[in-house]
């Protein structure tokens, strides 16, 4: 009984050998075999060369070619409004009348007063040349005369500085008053803008001055309209510049026939210049920026040519156009730069290449929600 107990006990230590040395030899395959390195999937673009027009960006801010707040010079109180809202309106149009009841009063007496001094002084006339009024008498009847109708003609401007027309052609604002209303000297009555044509005042800094002059063509964009390009050309520059920024203010004129563009709406601005040169170019999407310098990660194959690695590159960017930026240094014709996905990556990183991740650069990109 006890030989058996033995021999069992010899079969199972037997048994446990073998499946420990089982064991023992996959770990040690596991142990010496490598695991394969993980990859990340990117996208990826080709730095290529195009001709660039050279331009110069500034931020800017619509100007009416002629706006005023109309105002009146007399205070008084409103008893007729002729204008709407929103309207368009020609030089010269009524707009709103003051009551000028009791200075239509004054203008008849004062123009009565201007004919009898009048009839007086011709009467003086005839005397004198009879000889029966002396000179000094009919210099009195003149002087009161023409002392009258003075007095007429200041009462009559009275009545016509109570009556607001419109300075110039342009389209009104909201109104400001109502009828009855008693209004002050300068109290705002309408704004009046002449949208057609406009300006677009901007500053570009001190290097840039020399580029600048009159007639070259330039670009806005408006974030009301991210899809319109309103094409104008520079009408003046400032001859001195700005003691603080050290810039140069600089106004250009835009026909602006349909009236998009309207007074205090902000624009960037692009200045066409007429050099052209040429210059690397890669998708924006494909730099990363950091506090120590834009860089971006260069796809190559492995040592082995099976698979692709990642190498970051420190680089120096350009000018923007569109969803483009231009490479000053650090890349060459040729290069494959990863453009999605990079702030995943680091050195040596293994990657897929999949170019359906990401939308298509454009030179003229509409994004949905601008």
């Amino acid at each position: 009984m006890i030989r058996k107990i033995l021999v069992g006990f010899v079969i199972v230590l037997v048994v446990l050998g073998a499946l420990a040395a089982v064991k023992v030899m996959q770990i040690k395959t596991i142990i010496g075999s490598p695991w394969p390195a993980p990859s990340e999937t990117i996208s990826t673009a080709v730095v290529h060369e195009e001709t660039w027009q050279d331009t110069l960006t500034a931020v800017g801010s619509v100007t009416a070619s002629q706006g005023v707040v109309v105002a009146p010079e007399i205070a008084g109180t409103v008893s007729e409004i002729d204008f709407e809202s929103g309207a368009e309106v020609k030089q010269g149009d009524l707009l709103l009348r003051l009551d000028t009841s009791s200075e239509e009063a004054q203008l008849r007496a004062a123009e009565a007063q201007a004919a009898w001094a009048k009839i007086n002084a011709e009467r003086e006339q005839k005397l004198t040349a009879d000889k029966t009024a002396s000179q000094s008498e009919l210099d009195q009847a003149v002087s009161t005369w023409k002392q009258a109708d003075a007095n007429a003609d200041n009462i009559h401007a009275t009545i016509d500085k109570k009556t607001i027309r419109a300075p110039f052609a342009g389209k009104l604002g909201i109104r400001l008053v109502n009828l009855g209303e008693q209004l002050d000297v300068g109290k705002g009555i309408v704004s009046l803008q002449s949208l057609s044509p406009v300006f677009v005042d901007f500053s570009l800094p001190q290097q840039e001055f020399a580029q600048l002059k009159t007639g070259l063509k330039v670009r806005a964009v408006a974030d009301s309209y991210p899809t319109n390009q309103f094409e104008g050309e520079i009408s003046a520059i400032n001859p001195d510049l700005d003691e603080a920024t050290r810039s140069v203010r600089v106004r250009a004129k835009f026909d602006n026939a349909d009236e998009l563009l309207r007074a205090g709406m902000f624009v960037r601005v692009t200045v066409i210049l007429p050099q052209e040169r040429p210059v690397l170019v890669i998708p924006a999407t494909a730099v990363l920026s950091a506090p120590f310098g834009d860089s971006v990660f260069i796809v190559t194959p492995d040592k082995s040519g099976t698979n692709l690695v990642v190498q970051q590159t420190f680089i120096r960017t350009g000018r923007t156009h569109g969803d483009f930026v231009s490479v000053e240094s650090g890349l060459k014709t040729g290069d494959r730069v990863a453009t999605y996905g990079i702030f995943k990556l680091r050195n040596g990183m293994n990657v897929e290449v999949n170019n359906d991740l990401t939308p298509k650069a454009s030179e003229t990109p509409t994004p949905p929600n601008s």
